[in-house]
């Protein structure tokens, strides 16, 4: 897992540049069927992915967008109308069943279909009708780290070459993200903090949100302790009641709207006397227990891809904290293949 960490800045750079023909190609095809409406299906930690996208497309494309149960189709049988519909599939391994079903009832029903995986060669890049791989290599760990900034950056470059972008603002992301790994020490610490911990609740919103469940899961299937994951705005709706002094919150809040946005979230858990631990700008990091602070001037949609790294070496370094294996989580399995 420490490897697959430390290699994702080498991973990006190839996208950007081995990847580039492979991501125009498909945008062409997309900008020529002109969807009206964006479907994303995914599962675990690519549904992460996939949900970041979904709030591209709506913020920057201005298109209805949604995720698809695939149940919906593989237990219920269901055939919805699906033309005008751009129809994302996105995996790491593309080896899971119900993805692999929805996308062919997809297909049938009309959509334009899309797989977005690690792995030209699996089932769900063959029955799209456009792939893209993004080359992030063979993944070891069980935990996904490389796959799933690799999911972010190709569907970020993907989406900009759809509205007519060039995606130059993503050029400076390997160094970017080699500069956030040297945290490394410093999360170290933290992990120490939180060893006993049992609970833990990660928030954010907007393109931060996705960031924050992605935290939630990395925490739960690597140190096993149970980690919830709001966004800003529904903690305050409710789940608040539940945070104390004992329970600590990992809060994702980045220069942009997304971080501002937090700013109230982060006063009501001032209140509440909530150990807060943030990731994202110096300036909303200041009153807090302590805190990640991430490049300043990287644009909003594409502070996920840095945002979730110094969180990644947190679920790994807790897990060994706490006498685990964050390689091999007792019980899970690389690929999961559910019907």
């Amino acid at each position: 897992m420490a490897a697959e960490i430390a290699e994702q800045p080498e991973v990006w750079r190839r996208l950007l540049t081995d990847g580039a023909a492979a991501i125009a190609a498909a945008s062409a095809q997309i900008v020529d069927r002109a969807p009206r409406f964006v479907l994303f299906v995914a599962r675990g930690t690519s549904d992460h992915a996939a949900l970041y996208a979904k709030y591209l497309v709506e913020i920057n494309h201005g298109l209805p967008a949604g995720l698809v149960s695939p149940s919906t189709m593989t237990v219920y049988g269901a055939r919805p109308d699906l033309r005008d519909v751009l129809y994302i599939a996105v995996s790491q391994s593309g080896g899971s069943p119900d993805l692999v079903r929805s996308v062919e009832v997809a297909r049938q029903q009309g959509a334009l279909t899309l797989s977005i995986t690690n792995n030209a060669e699996s089932p769900l890049a063959a029955a799209a009708d456009i792939h893209v791989d993004v080359l992030a290599g063979a993944e070891r760990s069980v935990a996904a780290t490389k796959s799933y900034t690799a999911e972010l950056l190709a569907l970020y470059l993907l989406l900009e070459r759809v509205r007519g972008g060039d995606g130059a603002e993503a050029a400076a992301l390997p160094d970017l993200g080699a500069r956030v790994l040297e945290s490394d020490d410093l999360v170290h610490g933290v992990a120490q903090r939180y060893r006993f911990a049992q609970r833990l609740i990660t928030t954010g919103r907007g393109y931060s949100y996705p960031t924050a469940r992605e935290a939630a899961l990395k925490l739960m299937e690597t140190s096993y302790l149970s980690a919830q994951a709001f966004s800003g705005a529904d903690l305050l709706h409710g789940p608040l009641a539940t945070v104390d002094p004992q329970v600590p919150v990992l809060a994702i809040v980045p220069e942009g709207a997304g971080g501002q946005a937090m700013a109230p979230v982060l006063s009501r858990l001032a209140e509440r006397n909530a150990d807060v631990f943030g990731v994202g700008s110096a300036a909303l990091l200041e009153n807090l227990a302590g805190g990640i602070a991430l490049p300043g001037g990287v644009p909003d949609a594409l502070s996920p891809l840095l945002e979730i790294l110094p969180l990644q070496q947190l679920a790994m370094h807790l897990a060994i904290a706490r006498g685990e294996n964050p390689d091999k989580p007792r019980g899970l399995y690389k690929v999961t293949e559910t019907l």
